[in-house]
């Protein structure tokens, strides 16, 4: 394509180039990963001002570039174009470059503070029990056809060039459809933009990232973003744009708001919405449930391997968007009851011990909350949660976790998440303070174990028969931030090395 026919899409573009040239290469933000013929992105980040690299960019192939400085600020050899704002641009360039894959598609977006994973993949995994051709684009992995490729060390959602790449070869598939979570920095950040979005289904919004956004109404703000793109996106002729929403969210009124121009499916675990709950049991080997579709007389009996009330309001979110896709009952009942495991989310280790040991990627106040509510209905006896706060992100959050910890576990041991550049003892210190102020007794009912191989090895040599050991904030995540380099680390293998009594070791020893 064209540079001249690609800038086209991009809003608030600022200055167009005086020579036009053939983009025959994807869209790139990084000038080591820029490929013969393609396109490099420069924009301002918080550390680096990747307009310093156009040099390094061009020497490795790229044709033309789209900065955020005036041209005559730049050195550039091959056409420049200047934008307002680089990061939102990138999203329409690698749209247009991949001739819009997800107008052939019905994109459903999933967002929220929590459960967007499991939500994200109940849908798919209805859809798949309907017959439909799907894929899915998560925090974990996207998934295409048969083949299925990890999206990252830590979660968000995947760069816009990825995401426009994933959708043309969804396309080109055969795929009809797709399930995408939209994490509140990539709508932010614009890592969605150019997709059109057909359905928005929002989990729910509770305190998280306001290191990043800055405050609670901007943070829901991003969120909304998404339900926005619904309204506003281009409308295919065939799929009806809808809006999905927990009304038992305080924030529920916001987002209905936003969609008002679009149909609206709410859902309820207390019976206020479209698609309620109608009653439920939980037992240790999961919940048995029905919901109800009070608007079509629909109601769905079902048996799931998930626990937790939350659990529940994932499937009702999901069974309204695959409702709104006109998928049976039948299929909605077979996607829940056959849904597989879903990596670092409620996942069972089992090395042959004689308690149960659990990893789950909680690392929200609210999410530890109800994973610690969860975990209660699998035991009698005692509950040890072992869980931290990262470094560089919202300070809030440690005394929140902590307060949580120490209310609902028997046990807390509070170790290393992500510390980055921080002090690690800091953030311990500042969780410590949180667990006293709810009544914790150090050396009692919670422990400080910086090292966190230490701290799941510990937490598996106090438990006793029928204890639940549950190991928070890591979930799926493959790295560990020290510093700032990512070390490989798995809280999975690592809660397994803990059982055999051969504990892993948490890098780098000296910054902890």
């Amino acid at each position: 394509m064209r540079f001249s026919q690609l800038l086209t899409h991009v809003p608030d573009l600022l200055c167009f180039p005086e020579q036009d040239v053939e983009i025959s290469a994807p869209i790139s933000e990084d000038s080591r990963t820029v490929q013969r013929g393609g396109l490099f992105v420069a924009r301002r980040g918080l550390n680096v001002d990747s307009h310093d690299f156009i040099g390094a960019a061009i020497a490795n192939g790229a044709v033309a570039v789209v900065g955020e400085r005036p041209s005559e600020q730049v050195e550039c050899s091959v056409p420049y174009a200047q934008v307002a704002d680089a990061q939102q641009a990138v999203g329409y360039l690698a749209a247009a470059y991949h001739d819009f894959p997800s107008h052939a598609l019905t994109v459903i977006g999933v967002t929220g503070t929590d459960g967007k994973t499991t939500t994200t993949n109940l849908i798919y995994n209805m859809l798949k029990c309907a017959g439909v051709p799907v894929g899915m684009i998560s925090t974990v992995s996207a998934v295409i056809g048969d083949e299925e490729i990890p999206t990252g060390l830590h979660v968000t959602t995947p760069t816009a060039p990825e995401v426009q790449a994933y959708l043309r070869c969804m396309v080109e598939a055969g795929l009809t459809h797709c399930v995408l979570e939209a994490t509140s920095h990539g709508l932010a950040q614009g890592r969605v933009n150019g997709v059109a979005f057909d359905i928005a289904v929002l989990t729910n919004i509770t305190h998280e990232h306001l290191d990043f956004h800055g405050s609670f109404e901007n943070y829901r703000a991003a969120k909304g973003l998404l339900f926005r793109k619904v309204a506003e996106s281009h409308a295919k002729s065939s799929v009806p744009k809808c809006a999905v929403v927990n009304l038992d969210d305080p924030n529920a009124d916001y987002f209905l708001g936003l969609s008002e121009s679009v149909r609206q499916i709410t859902y309820s675990t207390q019976g206020y919405g479209q698609v309620n709950l109608l009653s439920w049991r939980a037992e240790p080997s999961g919940i048995h449930a029905t919901l109800l579709d009070s608007t079509e007389g629909v109601s769905i009996t079902f048996s799931t391997h998930l626990i937790g009330l939350y659990n529940l309001q994932n499937i009702l979110a999901a069974a309204s968007a695959a409702l709104a896709l006109g998928v049976a009952p039948e299929a909605i009942k077979q996607g829940i009851e056959t849904l597989p495991p879903i990596p670092g989310r409620m996942e069972r280790i089992d090395e042959g011990q004689n308690f149960t040991a659990i990893v789950d990627f909680a690392h929200t106040p609210n999410a530890l909350e109800k994973a610690l509510q969860a975990v209660r209905s699998l035991t009698d006896k005692r509950v040890i949660a072992v869980f931290g706060s990262a470094g560089l992100r919202d300070v809030e959050k440690r005394r929140l976790m902590a307060e949580v910890g120490a209310q609902l576990a028997d046990i807390c041991v509070l170790t290393a998440e992500d510390p980055r550049t921080e002090s690690l003892d800091a953030i311990l210190e500042m969780m410590a303070e949180g667990a006293r102020r709810k009544g914790g007794v150090e050396g009692v009912t919670f422990f400080r174990v910086p090292d966190r191989g230490a701290a799941l090895a510990f937490a598996c040599q106090l438990a006793q028969a029928g204890d639940v050991v549950i190991a928070c904030g890591k979930g799926h995540e493959q790295s560990m931030c020290f510093g700032e380099i990512e070390y490989p680390w798995d809280d999975r293998e690592a809660m397994r090395a803990a059982l055999r009594g051969t504990p892993l070791k948490t890098l780098p020893t000296a910054n902890i």
